[in-house]
């Protein structure tokens, strides 16, 4: 069987869940017993969004390989409970920067350098390059961005001549649009719809499946309506109805009858139908808590809900994974002082305090990692989340005013958190971080060892900044001990507090790795020790 491919686009309006929908399909497919992946192209310029402000674009989330890219694929990596990689995710920065460069490089000499075709071929190649490496049956291709943007055109440019190159049988466009309601007038409208429909076609591209976004259930005849006007087959247009979990939406499409309709177009037969109860018993545990725990999660992006989206789908899992309802409440790090510490976090069963750059937001941070350590509150901390619970602990407890990290203090000189060895001679930022997965080594007879109940393991890192070690013997002596290590560099991974109840701080990004099937081991324990705290043990 030929590689399969589909294409998600989107219009009317932005975050409709384009990425939700490509997710939903590939875990039907993947239920079927077919080998799928999804891959997201952005039609920004940036090479990818490692240096982009959160507030600009969301979460930057990391791959196993090491990848900066958008977030929707970590969706794309808990729905499907399979890693992406590089390939994953391109940008209109990475097709232009390898054209260009190819260009300079003498690869087209004699030729002038045009969006068509060596933009769109460069955009077809690697639309078909995870295809081409045998490992896949269906590959799923999320457009960004809405039909009518500039920057999208030559992305849609390059799906219509794919579909004038290929088989039909082995190509399929989904559409994904919004159907509004008019209150005022009491029905749903169709015009917006009709009209990105006509868009996406005077781009060349015909959808062969509409998906409408809609809070309110599409009668039969709208569903026609829609279909004569926007040329699609009678019964290829479908509803994704708002959903209380996002991992409700893959049975959702599931009765819309998605999957079938996919594989009647690919000619694709015999397989078995697929079994969700694993996703059935996560929902249930999802909408049937026993308990509820309050977790203050302290950052400065806390306007921007995507600024920290897989924490959040973390705390789904862990909630689920403990039959516990976790209502995380956001408190901005720079409305936090010594003055209404007690205020902000009263209440709360768990402090989280959570990654970020730069010097904006920290002494909120600092002041309410001391309140949690003081008053026995259940600590977590997660990259700069532990450096400043170390800087914290350096501060209160070994009595160095003036420790620092040199991100904010070049100067200090108490440096308890450093620029790595390895960064000091970078002067390019985007994608020099150590990034990617690393081994860390546990220390046994720790909380860290009881919570993942192994000593070597492995998680994904973002970070230019370490604990220096030459601190280490007067932290422990003082009480915080290092309970991880990186066994080839000797970074601190693990810092703990034995004599708290519960405070932990990794220097990696647990939360790229948590799915609902495997929710990650310190979420889940961080869960049960808020529990406790709140007497639902």
């Amino acid at each position: 069987m030929n590689t399969k491919y589909v294409f998600v686009t989107g219009g009317v309006a932005s975050s409709l869940g384009k990425g939700i929908i490509a997710a939903s399909l590939a875990k039907l497919l993947q239920a079927r017993g077919l080998k799928v992946t999804i891959q997201k192209f952005d039609p920004y310029i940036n090479i990818d969004p490692g240096t982009l402000n959160p507030y600009e674009h969301g979460e930057c989330y990391v791959t196993e390989d090491g990848a900066e890219t958008d977030l929707d694929l970590g969706h794309y990596e808990r729905f499907l409970g399979v890693y992406t990689s590089k390939a994953n995710n391109v940008t209109t920065g990475k097709i232009y920067n390898t054209v260009i460069t190819k260009e300079r490089e003498g690869a087209y000499l004699g030729k002038t350098v045009q969006i068509v075709p060596h933009i769109t071929d460069e955009i077809k190649r690697r639309m078909l390059l995870l295809g081409k490496t045998g490992k896949f049956d269906v590959v799923i291709t999320e457009v960004g961005g809405t039909v009518g943007d500039m920057e999208s055109h030559p992305f849609l440019e390059a799906i219509r001549q794919l579909q004038w190159e290929m088989p039909d049988e082995d190509l399929l466009c989904i559409h994904l649009t919004l159907i509004p309601y008019l209150s005022a007038a009491k029905e749903l409208k169709t015009k917006p719809t009709q009209h990105s429909v006509q868009m996406l076609q005077q781009s060349g591209v015909h959808p062969d499946i509409i998906v409408c976004r809609t809070e309110h259930a599409l009668t039969p005849e709208l569903r026609r309506k829609i279909a004569l006007f926007c040329n699609v087959r009678p019964g290829h247009v479908i509803q994704a109805l708002d959903a209380p979990s996002i991992y409700q939406v893959p049975l959702s499409m599931e009765d819309e009858r998605l999957d079938v309709m996919v594989l009647e177009h690919f000619r694709i037969e015999g397989l078995p139908e697929p079994d969700f109860a694993r996703l059935k018993d996560f929902l249930f545990r999802i909408a049937n808590p026993l308990r509820s725990v309050n977790i203050a999660l302290v950052g400065k992006y806390v306007e921007l809900q995507d600024a920290y989206k897989s924490i959040q789908e973390s705390f789904i899992h862990a909630g689920a994974a403990n039959r516990c309802d976790v209502k995380v409440h956001c408190i901005h790090s720079e409305q936090i002082d010594d003055g209404n510490v007690a205020e902000k976090l009263n209440g709360m069963d768990g402090v989280l305090v959570a990654p970020g750059f730069g010097e904006r937001g920290l002494k909120g941070k600092i002041i309410a990692i001391r309140y949690a350590r003081e008053h026995g509150i259940p600590f977590f901390g997660i990259c700069l989340g532990m450096q400043m619970a170390v800087v914290e602990f350096a501060r209160d407890v070994l009595g160095i005013p003036e420790a620092d990290t040199t991100e904010v203090s070049p100067n200090t000189p108490a440096p308890v958190i450093d620029l790595m060895e390895d960064q000091k001679s970078t002067t390019i930022k985007g994608g020099t971080m150590r990034l990617g997965a690393y081994v860390c080594r546990i220390v046994p007879d720790t909380l860290a060892h009881r919570i993942y109940g192994t000593e070597t393991i492995s998680e994904r890192h973002r970070h230019r900044y370490e604990l220096n070690n030459s601190y280490i013997t007067r932290m422990e002596a003082a009480g915080m001990k290092v309970s991880g290590f990186n066994p080839d560099t000797g970074l601190v991974e693990i810092v703990e507090i034995p004599s708290h109840p519960f405070f932990i701080a990794v220097q990696f990004h647990p939360e790229f790795k948590s799915t609902p099937e495997r929710p990650q081991p310190i979420f889940v324990e961080f869960v049960k020790a808020a529990m406790a705290c709140h007497g639902d043990e």
